[in-house]
């Protein structure tokens, strides 16, 4: 019974184990999105956004 025990621990503690290091999901690379500009900034910069 002890052995049975021990084996289904160590299946337990290898099944944690690889679940763990499984590949996380991508990360969003998306950039945020631009803050918008003031008057002041447009009209030095003489860009238009």
């Amino acid at each position: 019974m002890v052995i049975r025990l021990t084996r289904g621990l160590i299946a337990l503690g290898l099944t944690l184990a690889i679940a763990a290091c499984a590949t996380a999901p991508a990360a969003d690379i998306t950039p945020p999105p631009r803050k918008p500009t003031d008057a002041k900034t447009q009209l030095e910069s003489g860009k238009k956004y």
